[in-house]
């Protein structure tokens, strides 16, 4: 029975013996080849033979590029110190500048001073700027401060230092102007915010405000409306009270028979429900004769008609 199993036909003894022969043939190929094709440098070493040759290459172009760059450099060196020299009159630039040293007063000096005592000009014209914003030396040791002057410079100069004591003056203009403040009365119906300042007490910002109260008011009917003003604190009213006057007649009036809702509400007493109310009762009613035609819209009480009724004209 185990013939059955090596029992091959015809066919499959000839593919065996092909396969056989060409598994000889390869490993003789193998074998053979070496001596028909020698490998040369089997470790690689004119490889890395060549990566070595092509490294010096390049640190050999870097090293030129460098060499470009250092003579560029210096080059341009050269001409910057050629130029340097080409500006040796310039005066911060003299060495050894004689100068001689004398009592000075920093406040009260000018740049020529500060030079003959040996500070460079640039500092001296420091200092100018400085005194120019309203800079002033109370002390010796305060003219140590100003930038550019060296330790070694001030401890030179220090004992020339003189500094009179300086004695304020009082501007008789600002005299005047206070006083103004104190005695005049102004409209805040019809001043502007120039005007509305020379009141005592009473800056810019509610000067502006009051001007724009004003226009959003269509004028004020009493002092007393200031304290509505944004930003009003009792203090500031209570100073600015006795100055402040009200000229009614420039008191800007609604012609309430002929304006939109629009322009009801752009009073700032009245809401935009009050003058919605306003307009249909006018179209209900027909013409309208004073605030007691208004007495009964819910929407307005009677606080709200005392504080409307000298901007309303029924005319």
């Amino acid at each position: 029975m185990w013939k059955d199993f090596l029992y091959f036909s015809k066919g499959q003894r000839v593919g065996i013996i092909v396969l056989l022969a060409l598994i000889f043939i390869v490993l003789v190929a193998n074998y053979s080849l070496s001596y028909f094709f020698p490998v040369v440098n089997p470790n690689g070493a004119a490889f890395f033979e060549e990566v070595n040759a092509f490294k010096k290459t390049l640190v050999l172009r870097d090293s030129l590029q460098n060499a470009i760059w250092e003579k560029q450099y210096a080059e341009r060196q050269r001409a910057f110190e050629e130029k340097y020299r080409n500006f040796k009159n310039f005066p911060d630039y003299k060495k050894d500048e004689p100068y001689t040293l004398f009592p000075f007063d920093p406040n009260l000096s000018d740049s020529i001073t500060f030079v003959k005592l040996g500070i460079k000009p640039r500092i001296a014209a420091n200092i100018m700027r400085y005194k120019s914003k309203g800079g002033a030396f109370k002390k010796p040791t305060d003219f140590a401060k100003v930038y550019g002057i060296s330790p070694e410079k001030f401890k030179e100069l220090e004992p020339f230092i003189t500094i009179k004591e300086i004695i304020p003056q009082i501007d008789s203009t600002l005299l005047k102007k206070k006083q103004f403040k104190q005695d005049v009365i102004v409209d805040i119906n019809s001043a502007d915010t120039t005007t509305l300042m020379q009141i005592k007490g009473l800056g810019r910002g509610y000067a502006k405000g009051i001007v724009r109260y004003r226009q959003q008011l269509g004028g004020f009917v009493s002092v007393n409306q200031l304290n509505e003003i944004v930003g009003m604190r009792p203090e500031n009213f209570d100073k600015i009270r006795p100055f402040c006057s009200v000229n009614l007649d420039m008191v800007q009036k609604i012609k309430v028979n002929i304006a939109s809702t629009d322009r009801l509400n752009a009073h700032p007493y009245i809401s935009f429900y009050q003058a919605k109310a306003i307009y249909e009762w006018r179209r209900y009613k027909g013409k309208l004769s004073s605030t007691n035609d208004l007495k009964d819209l819910s929407e307005l009480t009677a606080d709200d008609l005392i504080k409307i009724k000298p901007y309303l004209n029924f005319e």
